[in-house]
């Protein structure tokens, strides 16, 4: 028996010691605090006193009627405390104790305040009530007290959304009432006076009550009477509030209406939880679809560029030579093709493949899923690998079509002078053979023998003179079946043939000397004049062919060094044609000589020299070709001279750009490491930040085509090294590249740092501490860590890893902190430390990026959806069964979300299973990666 008060004793407002309440004292005292001013004066006001008589009335009634009884006036029937703590035994579900029959004030006041004891021990504080004005029939306080009644068992356990009591029941008339127009709920009073928000409340959960297209908002009466008629037909809520009353006051009371409001939403709080259990699996679900799709647009991106792929490297393996250097050079087309049009944009889906890979895995991390498994060859490191074979087979390639080129061009260049000096010397030997095998000394004078010795003493010397040219035919022959020359064929065989009469013409040049030695004696002596003549006539005509061979020779140089290596060499040349031409005045001063000497001596000369057939005119012939030759040769030389001068110019200019572009490209590199490591600004800061400095490495693009125009007019030049620079064409575009996916990965992890951070709730200040820890541990400033300095960067965050929660420091900094740390031996244990390490580094690398710190750090101080929950949420969609049906599933959830979870649910084959009857526990489970699917 607890003690009675004394007569006076009030209940004053404040917290109370040791309450049991639901809810405990705290949210109602919030509450109370706010209502505590029972406006008294307001309450004389005679339409709210009126209306809350009936309101409060009518909600007695409700509960006591459960009780066999009910009450006629709320100022009286309460006085004797018997229907009070009968109201409160209905309301509370509990007993209360006996109370007093006794008729005296006394009996009245001891079981008035055994129904006070009751309401303060569920943490209610009543103000300035006391059991004698109870007993009284003051209706000023019996109505706050029934108020403050109605507040604790009617209003303060509502809960919307971390809002409670009031709060949360407005809250709650606005999400249901929101889709209705002319319904606009911001307050308990003028908000209801034309009745289309009670309307709108019935409707939203029982819509075949009320045709709430009809209502009128001009008809309040109408309005308001139909919603209260209905809700007290259909609803078992009754009638509480007079339309008349609230229509004719210009603010109804806010406590009346509260207390009926509060009425439908315990009437309708089932439905409010299936809402809220279904809206939950909406939400699992759609993270769940979400990613199946994203995964599958990854698959069918990977498996589209390993295709590409697959098909590309054999194309650039193929190392099959062609004939002729026109189909080399259409095979190089073909390649910068690929370089220009095929490749980049295969560059571009590799790079926007390995975002779309991070971004699915932050995702499955944030919504607490598995991580994402690629298909086997799938993987970003096997698409690395193969990209990575297609840029060696590409480099290959690349030099091979060059080396080709070159010695395409090396092979034509030999043929067309094997061609040349074999033409030359087939013309000289025509006909030696024969003239060799001719028999005219039998039958010869013996100045005619001698004639004919001395003549063929002027052919050995100019069959000595073509020794050498036969050597360097055989030469030329020989290194163009080294090099594989396609027509090495009939290259041979007219070698062979030069070869085989060169050593006939040895072979007959020797027996006919015999022959001539043989009969020398009876030879005389020849004309000395002729015989100098040809001995002198026979050298200066082989030098002259040679020099038109050499005049008519091609050239291939490829740098200004050679080409003005050869002007030199021809100008050297140049200087010897004086002396030239004095020897050929010489030999010709010779021949007139003889001329002279025969017409001063009447001798008859047959008309030619006997011992050589070059005659006077041959060499003044082949010296006016020389003389035509030299300003040909010239003119070749100087056109050389200005293609090599245009070579080196591409050089230089290419250079000029090559110079600029590298560095940029390397210094640009570098800022973006250093972005990443500092923390200037919020995360959208820096979002933005580098989005703006992508779009200025974009906008550098021209610069880059600028260089590719340039380099494609050397490679149409031929032209092959460049001592102006160590930049290659190759080494620019794979720098590009490389910034172009840089740039790209460091935009892709701040994103996925602001979803981390938004998801898990992370405030830019913990997001700016995380990466001051993480870089001050990151010496080397690679980004990422190693173990040890994982382990320092936790505990300088205040983690205890033996506990698995942080550790509170006080005010201390992180600097203070560590050292204290450090000072005291503070150590980590083994195993939990490793636990974490197979969390951030499940591949067990040895390293933890930023992007794995953030995730474990986010894990470990925010709250996610996990299995439990959802199994807790279809068990209301099911009646708290342990299975669900698939119209159960229909009724509560979207079409398509329905469909997904009955096509992926296994049946139930638990003891209680019906036909139909679906495992949603297992579906569930399946969901966070605990069992499979």
């Amino acid at each position: 028996m607890v003690d009675y008060h004394a007569a006076n004793q009030s209940y004053q407002y404040g917290p109370s010691s040791g309450s049991n309440g639901a809810g405990g004292g705290g949210s109602m005292g919030d509450y109370m605090a706010q209502e505590d001013d029972w406006d008294r004066d307001l309450l004389l006001d005679p339409a709210w006193e009126k209306q809350q008589r009936k309101t409060f009335t009518a909600w007695c009634n409700s509960h006591l009627r459960k009780a066999g009884t009910q009450i006629e006036n709320i100022d009286e029937d309460f006085r004797d405390g018997l229907k009070l703590m009968l109201l409160l035994e209905v309301i509370s579900g509990e007993r209360l104790p006996k109370p007093e029959r006794g008729k005296m004030r006394v009996h009245k006041i001891n079981n008035v305040n055994k129904a006070l004891d009751f309401i303060a021990s569920k943490g209610v504080k009543l103000v300035s009530i006391g059991a004698e004005e109870i007993v009284d029939g003051n209706a000023k306080m019996t109505l706050g007290m029934i108020w403050t009644i109605i507040l604790r068992f009617a209003i303060q356990d509502i809960s919307v959304e971390e809002t409670s009591a009031k709060e949360g029941l407005l809250l709650w008339c606005q999400r249901k009432t929101a889709p209705y127009k002319n319904v606009n709920v911001q307050n308990f009073h003028i908000s209801w006076k034309d009745g289309l928000a009670f309307n709108a409340l019935i409707h939203r959960h029982r819509p075949e009550l009320i045709e709430y297209d009809k209502l009128r908002k001009d008809d309040p009466v109408t309005n308001l009477n139909n919603a209260f008629e209905v809700a007290e037909k259909y609803l078992d809520i009754p009638k509480m509030l007079d339309a008349e009353d609230i229509v004719n006051t210009a603010r109804p009371d806010e406590k009346a209406i509260m207390t009926y409001v509060s009425s439908f939403y315990h009437a309708f709080s089932g439905a409010q939880k299936a809402e809220t259990a279904a809206n939950r699996i909406c939400k699992v679900l759609a993270v769940n679809q979400e990613n199946e799709h994203l995964m599958e647009d990854y698959e069918r991106l990977a498996s589209d560029l390993l295709e590409w792929i697959r098909r590309t490297i054999p194309w650039l393996e193929d190392r099959v030579p062609q004939k002729t250097i026109q189909e080399m050079q259409q095979k190089l087309e073909d390649f910068r093709d690929y370089r220009r049009v095929h490749k980049p944009p295969k560059v571009q889906e590799k790079c926007q493949l390995e975002i779309n890979f991070n971004t699915l895995q932050t995702k499955l991390r944030l919504s607490n899923r598995p991580a994402f498994m690629p298909s086997e060859g799938r993987m970003v490191s096997d698409i690395n690998n193969c990209w990575q074979h297609l840029e060696q087979a590409e480099k290959g390639y690349e030099e091979w079509l060059l080396n080709e080129i070159r010695r395409l061009e090396r092979l034509d260049h030999l043929a067309e002078k094997f061609r040349q000096k074999a033409s030359i010397h087939e013309a000289w030997t025509d006909g030696k053979e024969a003239m060799l095998k001719h028999r005219d000394y039998e039958t010869a004078t013996l100045s005619d023998i001698k004639a004919l010795i001395r003549k063929h003493e002027a052919f050995e010397s100019d069959l000595a003179a073509h020794q050498d040219r036969v050597e360097q035919i055989a030469a030329i022959a020989q290194e163009l079946n080294e090099l594989d020359y396609y027509d090495s064929h009939n290259v041979n065989t007219r070698c062979q043939k030069i070869c085989d009469q060169w050593d006939a013409l040895g072979s007959l040049t020797h027996s006919r000397r015999e022959a001539l030695e043989k009969t020398e004696k009876q030879l005389e002596t020849i004309d000395q004049l002729h015989l100098e003549y040809a001995k002198r006539a026979a050298p200066f005509n082989n030098w002259m062919e040679s020099a038109m061979e050499d005049l008519q020779d091609m050239f291939i140089v490829h740098t200004i060094e050679e080409i003005e290596g050869l002007i030199s060499a021809h100008d050297q040349f140049k200087s010897t044609l004086p002396d030239a031409d004095r020897e050929r005045e010489a030999i010709l001063a010779i021949h007139k000589e003889a001329q002279r000497i025969a017409e001063s001596n009447h001798i008859k000369l047959s008309g030619s020299n006997p011992y050589t057939t070059v005659t006077p005119q041959i060499i003044n012939s082949k010296w006016e070709k020389v003389q035509q030759l030299v300003p040909k040769r010239d003119h070749a030389l100087l056109e050389e001279q200005s293609k090599q001068q245009s070579n080196e110019h591409l050089r230089r200019q290419f250079a000029s750009q090559a110079n600029i572009v590298g560095p940029w490209i390397q210094t640009k590199m570098e800022e973006i490491g250093r972005i990443s490591i500092e923390m200037n600004g919020t995360l959208e800061d820096q979002l933005s930040h580098l989005k703006q400095y992508e779009r200025s490495i974009v906008d550098y693009k021209p610069n880059l085509d600028l260089l590719e125009q340039q380099h494609q007019l050397i490679q149409e030049a031929l032209i092959f090294d460049n001592k102006h620079t160590n930049y290659t064409m190759e080494h620019i575009r794979v720098g590009w590249e490389q910034l172009l996916t840089t740039i790209a990965r460091t935009i892709n992890e701040i994103e996925n740092q602001i979803l981390t951070r938004d998801a898990k709730g992370i405030s830019q200040e913990q997001m700016q501490e995380f990466r001051a820890s993480f870089n001050h541990f990151d010496k080397d400033h690679g980004g990422a860590l190693g173990p040890e300095e994982f382990k320092a960067c936790l505990i300088s965050l205040g983690y205890d890893v033996e506990n698995d929660r942080q550790k509170q420091t006080g005010s201390m900094d992180s600097d203070d902190f560590r050292a204290l740390l450090i000072s005291t031996g503070y150590s980590l244990g083994d195993a939990e430390f490793n636990r974490i390490m197979s969390v951030v580094d499940p591949n067990h690398s040895g390293l933890v990026t930023f992007q794995a710190f953030i995730d474990f750090m986010s894990r470990e101080t925010t709250d996610t959806d996990t299995a439990d929950q959802v199994i807790a949420s279809f068990k209301v969609l099911a009646g708290d069964k342990n299975f669900i049906t698939a119209e159960e599933l229909r009724r509560e959830l979207p079409p398509d979300q329905a469909e997904y979870c009955i096509a992926r649910m296994a049946p139930y084959q638990g003891p209680d299973a019906v036909p139909g009857a679906l495992d949603y526990k297992s579906f569930s489970t399946a969901l966070y990666g605990e069992s499979d699917l």
